[in-house]
């Protein structure tokens, strides 16, 4: 059977990865092998370039173009050292963000140029793309409310070594956390909503965008109805 490859997108406080582990859970169920990985990271040079991106007391004066750049050197390692050789191997990849998040976040948010945001991803990832992208989508307030609540609650980064694979893997960092991504302004994240809307209107086939307001089990369906449908495919395929 061939691998699948699925990302899920959205912006701070969309719940994505409350919806990556529902997902797995049910995939295991049905025998799939799965590689469960996060963007920035999921190698250990990934997560160490995470570290520095979002919470090193470093990182303050990051230009943009060292983020774009830091982003894509992660990403670049994560498609050769992981994700290529599980597809390969017939497994299904779910990645918590990939390529619309440096569109989105560096391209639209921190305003560079998009046609050389898309050639660095093209050069970091050549013809490795996701088959879906769930995009979760709440309201900016939505978002800010989520976001602040987590910056409150969360006091340690408190990582666990993958048993099972290398894409698992997260380092130890003994610092407290802040996340230099959640410090952006809300005009930033305005245009970060706008560029997935962009993206989402431009490759429907593969974006699926899903009120994640909703009640829990309406997101779960929708996601499930759209992974099911992938999953026809490509056994048909």
């Amino acid at each position: 059977m061939n691998g699948l490859f699925i990302t899920f997108e959205g912006t701070e406080g969309s719940g994505k990865s409350t919806r990556i582990q529902w997902l797995a859970e049910r995939l295991r169920t049905m025998n799939r092998t799965l590689r469960v990985l996060r963007e920035p990271g999921g190698t250990p040079i990934g997560e160490e370039i995470r570290h520095t991106l979002k919470h090193s007391q470093q990182n303050h004066a990051m230009t943009a173009e060292a983020e774009l750049l830091l982003m894509s050197a992660s990403r670049a390692q994560l498609v050769r050292q992981v994700i290529r050789p599980a597809l390969a191997a017939g497994e299904v990849v779910l990645c918590d963000r990939f390529c619309d998040s440096t569109i989105a976040y560096q391209g639209y948010g921190r305003r560079l140029d998009l046609n050389l945001v898309r050639a660095v991803i093209d050069f970091a990832v050549g013809e490795t793309r996701p088959h879906l992208t769930l995009l979760l989508s709440v309201p900016i307030e939505v978002s800010e409310t989520r976001r602040l609540a987590r910056q409150q609650t969360m006091l340690l980064d408190v990582p666990v070594r993958a048993k099972k694979s290398e894409g698992d893997a997260k380092l130890a960092f003994s610092e407290p956390l802040r996340d230099r991504m959640e410090e952006a302004d809300r005009d930033f994240f305005e245009r970060v909503e706008h560029g997935y809307k962009t993206i989402a209107a431009a490759e429907p086939r593969r974006v699926c965008v899903i009120d994640s307001t909703r009640p829990l089990e309406v997101v779960k369906a929708a996601v499930w109805q759209r992974v099911e449908a992938l999953l026809a495919e490509a056994q048909t395929g």
